[in-house]
């Protein structure tokens, strides 16, 4: 694989320009709260999965607990998310967002929502179809390589 290669190149950019159009709007919304994105996927996945054990985010965001402490323990002092032990073992925290937590959620979600809905409709089902195969493909992706 050459490091010049016009083609990968342009894709490298596109996914780039991609992603900060898609976390332009959610990164404005948290920069108010003095949050960052790291803040939002832990959102994300919480509210996606009520309940979700500890272990169960980092395994999800692929970090290790001393990254996700310092991120999680500011959400909770926000009130955003609460933890609570497991019923079926002590050991285990179980974490859901607070109703301020689902609010700042939502409304997270809501820009990008619009955003995939309005370029999902503009180019067409064959497209997506195909965005989420290669979308699939890369987040199934070994660190990136393969």
């Amino acid at each position: 694989m050459k490091k010049n290669d016009p083609r990968l190149n342009a894709a490298q950019e596109l996914l780039f320009f991609g992603y900060r159009a898609f976390t332009a709007l959610p990164d404005e919304i948290l920069a108010e709260r003095d949050l960052a994105r790291v803040h939002h996927r832990i959102i994300y996945f919480v509210g996606r999965d009520p309940g979700l054990s500890v272990n169960k985010l980092l395994s999800k965001l692929g970090v290790s607990k001393q990254a996700l402490n310092a991120p999680l323990r500011r959400l909770q002092e926000l009130g955003l998310i609460a933890a609570v032990l497991s019923e079926q073992d002590r050991r285990v925290k179980c974490l859901t967002l607070t109703e301020e937590g689902a609010k700042l959620d939502t409304e997270l979600s809501a820009s990008q929502h619009k955003l995939l809905t309005s370029i999902f409709n503009i180019c067409g089902t064959e497209a997506e179809t195909g965005w989420r195969m290669v979308m699939t493909a890369l987040a199934n992706s070994e660190k990136g390589q393969r």
